[in-house]
């Protein structure tokens, strides 16, 4: 349990520490993409959010489900307007709000699943998240390197996590060992992602900024 919270609150700390580097940056340099900041401050507030009412012992579930759709919302528009070309806009657009038709849909026939672990919601959010971040990766082959090292953390997150939260979908009859098990590796990468983010800032805006001193 001292490992579990070691690890989960050592990712608060990394998604903070960005949130105010990536802050600086844009409002002081107005460098750093706007979806994306407002990804970190979301994403803070969340953590932050779902962390008092798991000590307050209140369900947080209904919190966790609007994490996952905010989350999709703020990285699709960010890699939206990372892309160039026409035809790629066009597919994130639509993908993005079929996806979320669907998951209005879904909430709409059975309401409650707002209030439990929505599995279909997190692979289909996630997946396309990475179809987009695939996208991106894909158009800097020949061209200049923009918001790469996120778009890797993205890919390699996203797509771990989602293997994780299957798996984790199925511990409920495997040991208790298992299930830590399985949340330990996605806080740890949760931590792995934070320091992607934190190296993009790096390679990024600390170097621009310090040639500008």
């Amino acid at each position: 349990m001292m490992i579990d919270n070691f690890l989960i609150y050592l990712g608060y700390a990394f998604l903070f520490f960005n949130l105010i580097l990536y802050n600086v940056s844009f409002f002081r340099k107005g460098k750093a993409n706007v979806f994306f900041v407002c990804y970190l401050i979301f994403s803070f507030v969340m953590q932050f959010s779902m962390e008092m009412l798991y000590r307050l012992k209140i369900t947080n579930l209904l919190l966790v489900n609007v994490f996952f759709i905010g989350q999709f919302i703020l990285l699709g528009f960010f890699f939206k307007s990372l892309f160039t070309v026409k035809n790629q806009k066009r597919y994130l657009l639509w993908s993005l709000l079929s996806g979320l038709l669907l998951i209005i849909i879904e909430s709409i026939y059975n309401y409650n699943l707002f209030f439990e672990f929505n599995l279909f919601e997190i692979i289909l959010t996630s997946l396309l998240l990475v179809s987009y971040a695939v996208m991106h990766l894909y158009n800097q082959l020949t061209t200049e390197k923009v918001y790469y090292y996120i778009t890797i953390g993205v890919i390699i997150y996203m797509l771990s996590s989602t293997v994780l939260f299957l798996v984790g979908n199925l511990t409920n009859d495997l040991s208790d060992e298992f299930k830590y098990l399985s949340w330990q590796l996605n806080a740890f990468l949760f931590i792995v992602l934070q320091l992607f983010y934190l190296y993009e800032w790096k390679v990024s805006f600390y170097k621009k900024s310090v040639l500008h001193v």
